[in-house]
């Protein structure tokens, strides 16, 4: 049995000798800490006592370390998809305001497609599907609108031209 002095400067004891080998392969003791064999009137230090000193030199219990932590890729909207869906919106918006959508139109079936082939090739990273369907649908649905009210204007004004021409 051992009476032992520890880090915080409290006695602690009586502990029996299995103890105090645990306590030093942990390493709450250590070779300077002070002990008191039962029966002896002095403290000595761990390293001191003949039947514990082994027990300082042999190496610590090896530490391995922690296994990596593996995540799992985040999906995101693919910025395509967003662009596209954009640019139809665009598209769309001016062209039935003022039929200048098509610079829109065109960069919006393009970044719809693109986005539409990166999310087939990359599913776990890349999501916005239905952003880059909606995207290529409108920016189709902008570059017929257009073509319609070009159609329209142009026979509409026919009329018109037709009647100056007879004037002349």
């Amino acid at each position: 049995m051992y009476k032992i002095i520890g880090a915080d400067g409290k006695e602690y004891g009586p502990i029996t000798a299995e103890v105090l080998r645990q306590w030093i392969a942990q390493g709450r003791a250590n070779a300077q800490s002070k002990v008191l064999p039962e029966g002896a009137t002095e403290w000595k230090t761990i390293g001191e006592l003949p039947e514990l000193a082994p027990l300082l030199s042999a190496p610590p219990a090896p530490i391995s370390p922690p296994a990596p932590i593996s995540l799992p890729p985040i999906p995101r909207n693919n910025s395509f998809a967003v662009a596209g869906l954009t640019l139809g919106i665009l598209g769309l918006t001016l062209g039935l305001c003022c039929c200048y959508g098509l610079p829109f139109s065109v960069p919006g079936i393009i970044c719809s497609v693109i986005a539409l082939n990166q999310i087939k090739n990359e599913p776990a990273v890349n999501q916005g599907r239905n952003l880059a369907i909606t995207g290529l649908i409108l920016s189709i649905v902008s570059i017929l609108l257009g073509c319609l009210l070009l159609v329209l204007g142009v026979a509409l004004s026919t009329p018109d031209m037709l009647r100056r021409i007879h004037r002349l």
